[in-house]
């Protein structure tokens, strides 16, 4: 049996070229399943392809630590492919998604967990943003363009600091890009999300893998993707089957 069946979340966390991050994400990712007694959590590390040591200190750690696991892709495919793969190779109730730069806290998990079972989602809202004035001016354009495509009504939807159902996440139609709408790619399902708000940091270690570009021209492109998924998206439920019996 997959090992991520024995817990309730496990958090996916993609990892591309982050060796400086490595000591720190198992510190505060180790304490935060430390305390998670009651919704007990484990990890999944994702290399993305790593062409560093990322891929050696990952191993290295879930050697050290019992409730860290990894997958290792066989080339980097981006952050939407990272992801599909922990989604594919998560078996626990519940996701959670963080990103390896730690600008947003493990520990913050804790302010999610209490409401999911009463929705599909539970997202982080990040206040007080510690991000450069180029990569702020351009999410903030890119996310109110994606809003208005989207009608989500979402605030924060490239916050990485996320948890949701495993039985939906596993049916969301997915495609590059696909991270930046996983709100309203769950709400084509009728899910629903609760918004919460949590801390911001600046990245310490690590370079950023984001340009200018890639924060602006994807996500419009990948809008008009949306939009014509959205009309043409298949959404159905079983009321009976014999299958099991």
């Amino acid at each position: 049996m997959n090992k991520t069946a024995y817990y309730q979340l496990t958090v996916i966390v993609p990892v591309y070229n982050e060796e400086d991050n490595i000591q720190a994400l198992e510190e505060r990712l180790s304490a935060f399943v430390s305390r998670s007694t009651d919704f007990p959590a484990c990890i999944l590390f994702v290399n993305d392809g790593s062409t560093d040591s990322s891929r050696s200190k990952i191993e290295e750690v879930c050697k050290r630590q019992n409730s860290f696991f990894f997958i290792n892709l066989r080339k980097n495919g981006g952050l939407s492919a990272a992801m599909k793969a922990g989604i594919d190779y998560t078996y626990s109730p519940y996701l959670g998604y963080i990103d390896a730069d730690l600008q947003t806290a493990p520990e913050d998990f804790n302010l999610l967990i209490p409401h999911v079972g009463k929705y599909t989602m539970v997202m982080g809202i990040r206040q007080n943003r510690k991000d450069s004035f180029v990569k702020g001016i351009s999410s903030k354009i890119a996310n109110s363009f994606r809003r208005f495509m989207t009608k989500d009504g979402i605030e924060d939807t490239g916050c990485p600091l996320k948890i949701l159902r495993t039985d939906y996440a596993k049916r969301i139609p997915l495609f590059t890009g696909m991270h930046r709408f996983l709100p309203a790619l769950l709400m084509l399902q009728n899910g629903t999300v609760k918004q919460v708000p949590v801390r911001h940091f600046p990245r310490v270690a690590g370079k950023s893998k984001y340009t200018l570009a890639n924060r602006l021209v994807g996500p419009f492109m990948d809008c008009f993707a949306y939009r014509w998924m959205k009309k043409r998206y298949i959404n159905y439920a079983v009321s009976t089957n014999n299958l099991d019996k």
